[in-house]
């Protein structure tokens, strides 16, 4: 069965570019990125790398650590970084782990229990590991999207859906559609119109499910 959200992520040991990890302990009270790729040196993947490359300073703003996986192993992630660094014109600065045995890409259920790499992979062989998964600081998993080989990732939709992830939790309410910082949010169903009124002040009922405001700068 794969992974659901509010579910605890697996905790394993594994092997990356920068050193041996133990993945909860790796997240400590952060938040993080999971986000895995089918083979290193392939085209999109190096574009998307770049751009996670590109957002280090975005993703430190939000107490977020983001780390890569690939079933190659870790000096392959070496060189390729050297790529991704030309391409993006920034410093790849976080860990890809080296799934060679593909222990993390079952664990996430991005792959069958069963299966196994013939020699010589092709990127089509894994070509299921494509998915992000954002992690919460309680090692519970609060969101994942995978994609084809052939479709792009959008990191500042990763970025945007973080930011609702952490402002939900944050201030007890959700976000619409299209919600990006400073625009408006609703109000949980459960919370009720004096306990709204109380905790957020002024907001728009628009249908008795659908109330909008506001929250303080």
């Amino acid at each position: 069965m794969g992974l659901r959200i509010n579910d605890t992520v697996p905790n394993f040991t594994a092997e990356t570019d920068q050193g041996s990890i133990q993945f909860h302990d790796w997240i400590g009270d952060s938040w993080a990125i999971l986000f895995s790729h089918p083979k290193d040196f392939t085209p999109v993947c190096t574009t998307e790398f770049s751009a996670v490359a590109q957002l280090g300073d975005e993703w430190a703003k939000r107490n977020t650590k983001v780390i890569g996986v690939s079933v190659d192993g870790v000096e392959d992630h070496k060189k390729w970084k050297k790529d991704i660094e030309e391409y993006g014109k920034a410093n790849p600065g976080f860990p890809i782990i080296a799934d060679k045995d593909l222990a993390v890409s079952k664990a996430f259920d991005m792959l069958p229990a069963g299966y196994y790499l013939p020699d010589n992979p092709t990127p089509a062989d894994s070509q299921t590991v494509r998915s992000v998964f954002i992690i919460a600081p309680d090692k519970t998993l609060k969101l994942s999207m995978t994609y084809p080989m052939n479709v792009g990732r959008n990191f500042a939709e990763v970025l945007r859906a973080l930011d609702g992830l952490q402002t939900a939790a944050r201030e007890n309410v959700a976000t619409p559609a299209n919600w990006t910082p400073g625009a408006d949010v609703v109000i949980p169903v459960a919370v009720s119109d004096d306990d709204a009124k109380q905790k957020y002040g002024e907001f728009e009922t628009i249908f008795p499910y659908l109330r909008m405001t506001k929250l303080p700068s």
